[in-house]
């Protein structure tokens, strides 16, 4: 009895020890587009009046626990039932990360300052709610694309484990991104209100200077976040051709790791924007 418990237990650690290290391993194929989803929630979560921030931010996780609870036992249904799905999932995904980061790169070029922001305290009440739910679906939305890419990448790293080790590392990927992205998206769209606070109540240059340094301090965070999620979109989506599609691979495999996955992942990118832009000029035109 006692040994048996006593291999019980001995299985749970090798398992758990196998989901640490291949968690470790997903988290770091994932950071970029978690980084990518922690700019664009800051920026969601950002710009409302201050007693508004935290519940919107609290709306945004409860749409991402909804979207994980939608794309999980999905995508685990998959791997059990039709695992060849998989990789052509992961293939879209990569056009849509490379895509994405293209476009990014594309409208920081031709369209810098063109959108302007809103400013909900201009706004009446009814105007200001529907600014807020408009913004909080975009936020949803992104988050359900990004998810699904988060969650398909990891499972892609697990693809040839066990089944039960697929469920483990993925949901736990997932459950950190939901928790690590909102809990420091948190922390952020704080920042200016504490810098406002410091302003206000101090008589102190050093903490009135201090504070006004963190005021400016929130924009500049999101501008180098949407930096990295930028170039990672770019990096990820040109890795998961270079892994997956043989005859990039081998146009690439002299080229150092890292080099080669950013070339294919811009060079794919503008590819797919160039057609996507053409093909809408060419139904403006019609």
């Amino acid at each position: 009895m006692a040994s048996g418990i006593l291999g019980l237990l001995d299985d749970i650690a090798v398992l758990m020890d196998e989901v640490a290290t291949m968690s470790k391993v997903a988290t770091k194929k994932t950071i970029g587009i978690l980084a990518d989803d922690l700019a664009v929630n800051a920026e969601k979560a950002s710009g409302f009046v201050s007693n508004r921030e935290l519940p919107v931010l609290w709306k945004l996780t409860k749409g991402s626990i909804m979207n994980k609870i939608i794309i999980l036992p999905g995508i685990f249904l998959l791997s059990a039932f039709f695992p060849a799905a998989i990789v052509p999932i992961l293939i879209f995904g990569g056009i849509y990360l490379s895509f994405e980061g293209a476009l990014k790169v594309y409208e920081s070029i031709f369209y810098k300052g063109a959108k302007k922001k809103l400013n909900p305290e201009n706004m009446s009440e009814k105007e200001a709610a529907e600014y807020e739910s408009k913004r909080i679906k975009s936020a949803i939305l992104i988050d359900f694309i990004l998810s699904i890419e988060i969650i398909i990448i990891t499972l892609g790293i697990v693809l040839d484990e066990p089944l039960k080790v697929q469920i483990l590392v993925v949901s736990f990927v997932a459950i950190l991104a939901t928790i690590g992205v909102y809990g420091i998206v948190a922390l952020l769209v704080r920042i200016d209100d504490a810098g406002y606070s410091l302003v206000a109540s101090s008589d102190s240059k050093f903490l009135q200077g201090l504070g006004k340094g963190l005021v400016r301090l929130l924009p500049i965070i999101i501008r180098v976040l949407n930096v990295i999620g930028t170039l990672a979109m770019i990096l990820v989506g040109g890795g998961i051709f270079v892994h997956n599609l043989d005859f990039v691979h081998g146009l690439v495999n002299c080229i150092p790791d890292l080099l080669s996955e950013f070339l294919v992942g811009l060079v794919a990118g503008f590819t797919f924007l160039m057609t996507y832009l053409s093909i809408k000029v060419i139904f403006k035109n019609r």
